[in-house]
């Protein structure tokens, strides 16, 4: 429900912890229509089971409790690694008492009595913090690595294959193995499927397992508790609700290995330091660029691990085997880095649309994207792309003539000059091709 109190309530998952079965209904009413998920509990020990099978973004919690103070309850699960923003509903606002919760990391306070609008907004005020929170650290995450955006661009029947398989499994909680030259967009078609999903609104968190650092990279996935007072989310929790990608899994360490393994089976999460499996709800993407198979056979790859992350393989298609997507790609690439950069477009001619459709590209879409950056900054393209042709812009990608050309030619390279294959391919006769060929001077 959207309403005064913002968006942030729709998602939220809310613990209400009070030993009082008249305001825990009572808080249960207001949240229940505006909230994902409203639970209760009675008693502290109850709360405690309910955090052991699953994860809340939020508890509201009274202080006074028999048997045990809710700032003690607090104090004693952040030491088992408590992940979840808390609101204290207490009586007395005394110093003493703000200060111990403050120590242990009440997020905010509501005093008794109080009306429905006064716990709405501490909930919203404490989910936007915490989403604001998260969505900083994802950002800086983002930016100190080199993650792929934008969109799966191109009607090759390859991609189509490629596309079709991400509208299928992007309601399905499986697993999903991206394979694939380096620079085929692994990356970009995992983000795609994220997007199709019903997690679109929650994160997509990719992580290159080459890039983290040894001794970091548990802290980094599965967080930190150090003490009651300092934890860490990892990236695992903070994608909770949404996708994580896992680029380069053949470079994981074997302790790397063995710990995912662990959170594949259990779909929990151990923080380092921390007493309790956190509980997840996280769809997993792998990545890699080299021969997993061999990689087992060789001993580098966990065979159990191998068999949980390829229930589902997507290979992406290398660039050349999807060439009548490269005119399209580099169009929107060019669209793209004149805007960003600031920078005046370069004409793509139909000698440069030529060029660029018969080269091999090694590098696949990567190096394509890396090309028309490069040329725009340098105001020109490379001499081995660069054309003198007199029609630009759209008549020079959509029109048959050029069309066809950039095809019939594209397909003569593949066959390595041998127009009777090349006529069997195109399924034209040997006549028209050697007639085009002459028209266009090959």
């Amino acid at each position: 429900m959207a309403d005064e109190y913002g968006t942030s309530l729709r998602g939220a998952s809310i613990l209400v912890l009070d030993d009082e079965p008249g305001m825990r209904n009572f808080l249960t009413k207001i949240l229940e229509p505006r909230c994902k998920r409203v639970e209760q509990a009675g008693s502290p020990d109850e709360a405690t089971a309910m955090l052991d099978r699953a994860h809340f973004d939020l508890v509201i919690l009274d202080n006074i409790m028999p048997g045990k103070t809710g700032l003690e309850w607090v104090s004693e699960q952040s030491r088992l690694g408590l992940f979840a923003d808390t609101i204290l509903i207490t009586a007395y606002a005394d110093l003493e008492t703000a200060i111990t919760a403050l120590r242990a990391g009440v997020s905010d306070f509501v005093l008794k009595p109080f009306r429905a609008n006064q716990i709405l907004n501490a909930v919203s005020r404490t989910l936007d913090r915490k989403y604001l929170r998260r969505d900083n650290t994802l950002l800086r995450h983002e930016l100190s690595s080199d993650n792929a955006r934008g969109q799966l661009l191109g009607t090759s029947d390859a991609l189509a294959e490629v596309r079709a398989m991400l509208h299928k499994l992007a309601p399905l909680p499986t697993p999903v193995l991206f394979t694939g030259a380096s620079g085929t967009g692994k990356e970009v078609a995992a983000r795609t499927m994220h997007q199709l999903s019903d997690r679109a609104e929650k994160p997509f968190v990719a992580v290159n397992c080459a890039a983290l650092a040894p001794d970091r990279i548990s802290q980094e996935l599965f967080g930190v508790v150090e003490g009651a007072d300092q934890r860490k989310a990892g990236l695992f929790l903070l994608a909770d609700g949404g996708t994580l990608f896992l680029d380069e899994v053949a470079q994981m360490t074997d302790a790397l290995q063995a710990a995912l393994l662990r959170v594949l089976e259990d779909q929990r999460v151990r923080p380092v330091g921390g007493e309790r499996d956190i509980p997840l709800n996280l769809r997993l993407c792998f990545a890699t660029n080299v021969d997993l198979e061999r990689a087992v056979e060789d001993g580098r790859f966990r065979t159990d691990l191998y068999h949980r992350i390829n229930i589902v393989n997507i290979d992406m298609p290398l660039l050349k085997d999807r060439s009548e997507d490269i005119v399209e790609l580099a169009s929107m690439f060019m669209t793209h880095f004149s805007t960003a950069l600031g920078m005046p477009a370069l004409d793509l001619d139909d000698e440069t649309l030529l060029k660029l459709r018969r080269y091999d590209w090694p590098g696949n879409v990567r190096e394509l994207r890396n090309l028309i950056e490069r040329s725009v900054i340098l105001g020109e393209f490379p001499d081995e792309f660069a054309g003198n042709g007199q029609v630009t812009g759209s008549q020079a990608v959509e029109t048959l003539d050029y069309v066809m050309q950039r095809h019939i030619l594209h397909v003569l390279d593949q066959c390595d000059g041998n127009r009777a294959e090349a006529s069997r391919r195109l399924g034209v006769s040997r006549k028209t091709v050697d007639r085009k060929c002459a028209a266009w001077g090959e």
